[in-house]
C-alpha cells in the first residue's frame, strides 16, 4: 500500500522500498508550538524570501496546544500563527480539538493520499488508508519546495484475526505488538494492517493503533480500506478518491498473524513505551495511583469515552484519585454529551476538560513530585506530564477507568484494595 501511495506522489509509475524519490504530499500539516512552527514561519519569509504560496490549499495549521492558561505567552504564540496563516492564506483551525483528529473530521484523511506533519502521531490517519508521516523539522523542505526527498520505506504486515475480548482495545494491541516485534522491530518501516480481525475493529481504535506506530520504530501505519473506513471517508472527504489496496503477492519485510482474542490488558510502566517496560495489568495490580487521565490523540474518541462510561456507570472514583477526561475534539465532546456519556463520567467524579493537547504534555494540571498517574496519553517518559519525579503508567480507557475506581492499577472493573 505504501509503495502505491507514494508512487502517486512522484513522476515514477512505481516505487520500491529502499529507493529515494522526490514526493509531493497532498497536505502539509502542523500545529503551532514554540521552537517549531514559529522558527519555520520566520525561515520561510526571511531565509527563503517566500512571500506568496503557489498552492496554499495544501497547507493546514492547527492551534491545539497551550490553550488553557490564558497568559501572555500563549497569546503571543497563537498571534504569530494567526498572522502567518493570514499572510499566506493558509487554512487555520483554532480550539476545535486535537489536530490529528480534526484531520479526519475535516475530510483531509483521504484514502490513498500522502500527508506530512512534523509530529509523528499523524500516522493515526492510516485508519482510513491514508499515509501520514511525521517528518519533524524536514517539514520546512516540504513547505518551501512543495515536495521532499524520502527513502521509500519497507513494510511489515500484520494479519489480524478474531475480535477483542470485553475490556480490551487497540491500546492493549499496540503494546502486545511492541512485545512481539520489539521497540525497533519496524524501524524506518510502515506497519500495514489487514485481515478479518481488522474489519472487527472500530474506526476509533484503528486511529489509536496507527497513531502509536512510532513506538515500534515505524514511520507510519495503514489499514487496508474496508466498508467502515470508506463510509467515514465518503461522508467527509473534500473530493472524490480512489483507495489503495495491497497486491495479493506483495513483498513484506516481515509478516505476523495476531489473534485479537488473545490480547489481554497491558500497562506500560514509567520511563518509556519500550517492550521491556510493559507488563499485563494483572501483573501490576495493586500499584497505587493518585491521578488518572483519559484523552489524547490516541484515546479520547467516542469509543474511548464509551468504554470509560461502561466501567464507571453507577460507581465513584476512589477517594484520593483525580480523574480527568479530555474528548479529542469538540465534535466528540458534543456527541458524548448528547449520548449522556459525560453525565455518567461526571457522576463518577470525573472532571471533563475542553479538548486540547495540554493534559497529555503536562501543561494543564501538571503532575507533582511523587504522584502516580495512569494515562491513555501517548508518552510516559520522565517529566512528560509534569514533575520528573512523578510516575506515568499507560493503559487503555478500560484499564484507566477501572484503576480510577480501585485507587490502584487493576484489570478488573471491580474495586480492589491497594497492595492486594
Amino acid at each position: 500500500m505504501t509503495e502505491k501511495i507514494l508512487a502517486r506522489t512522484c513522476d515514477s509509475p512505481t516505487v520500491r522500498a529502499g529507493e529515494n524519490h522526490a514526493v509531493r504530499p497532498a497536505r502539509m500539516i502542523a500545529y503551532d508550538f514554540p521552537g517549531y512552527t514559529d522558527v519555520m514561519f520566520r525561515q520561510m519569509r526571511e531565509d527563503f524570501g517566500i512571500t506568496e504560496l503557489s498552492d496554499p490549499s495544501r497547507y493546514v495549521v492547527f492551534i491545539d496546544h497551550m490553550l488553557t492558561r490564558n497568559d501572555d505567552k500563549e497569546a503571543e504564540v497563537h498571534k504569530v500563527t494567526r498572522d502567518w496563516c493570514e499572510f499566506y492564506g493558509i487554512e487555520l483551525h483554532e480550539g476545535r480539538g486535537i489536530g490529528h483528529q480534526l484531520t479526519a473530521e475535516l475530510g483531509l484523511a483521504i484514502p490513498g493520499d500522502f500527508l506530512v506533519h512534523f509530529d509523528g502521531h499523524i500516522s493515526g490517519i492510516g485508519a482510513f488508508g491514508a499515509l501520514g508521516w511525521g517528518i519533524r523539522r524536514d517539514l520546512i523542505e516540504a513547505w518551501v519546495t512543495g515536495q521532499l526527498f524520502v527513502d521509500i520505506p519497507a513494510t511489515t504486515r500484520f494479519d489480524l484475526i478474531g475480535d477483542f475480548a470485553p475490556g480490551v482495545d487497540s491500546r492493549d494491541l499496540v503494546h502486545t505488538i511492541i512485545d512481539l516485534v520489539g521497540a525497533d522491530g519496524c524501524a524506518h518501516q510502515v506497519m500495514e494492517f489487514g485481515g478479518p480481525g481488522a474489519k472487527t475493529m472500530k474506526i476509533d481504535h484503528r486511529q489509536g493503533l496507527c497513531g502509536m506506530a512510532m513506538f515500534t520504530g515505524a514511520v507510519s501505519a495503514v489499514f487496508e480500506p474496508d466498508e467502515i473506513s470508506l463510509a467515514y471517508a465518503k461522508d467527509v472527504a473534500r473530493r472524490e478518491f480512489e483507495p489503495v489496496y495491497p497486491d495479493a503477492d506483495a513483498t513484506y519485510a516481515a509478516r505476523y498473524t495476531i489473534d485479537l482474542a488473545t490480547v489481554v490488558p497491558q500497562v506500560v510502566q514509567p520511563g518509556s513505551a519500550r517492550a521491556a517496560n510493559t507488563k499485563t495489568a494483572k501483573e501490576l495490580t495493586g500499584t497505587p495511583i493518585t491521578k488518572a487521565f483519559i484523552g489524547s490523540c490516541a484515546s479520547g474518541r467516542i469509543e474511548d469515552l464509551r468504554a470509560a462510561a461502561l466501567v464507571l456507570d453507577g460507581r465513584r472514583v476512589a477517594p484520593g484519585v483525580e480523574l480527568n477526561v479530555v474528548p479529542t475534539s469538540q465534535k466528540v465532546h458534543e456527541q458524548a454529551e448528547r449520548e449522556g456519556i459525560l453525565d455518567v463520567l461526571r457522576a463518577a467524579g470525573a472532571t471533563i476538560a475542553v479538548s486540547s493537547c495540554d493534559f497529555c504534555f503536562g501543561y494543564q494540571k501538571p503532575l507533582q513530585a511523587g504522584e502516580n498517574c495512569i494515562s491513555t496519553g501517548v508518552l510516559n517518559i520522565s517529566g512528560r506530564m509534569g514533575s520528573s519525579d512523578a510516575n506515568i503508567y499507560m493503559g487503555s480507557p478500560f484499564t484507566v477507568a477501572a484503576s480510577a475506581l480501585a485507587g490502584a492499577i487493576t484489570e478488573s472493573a471491580q474495586p480492589v484494595e491497594v497492595g492486594r
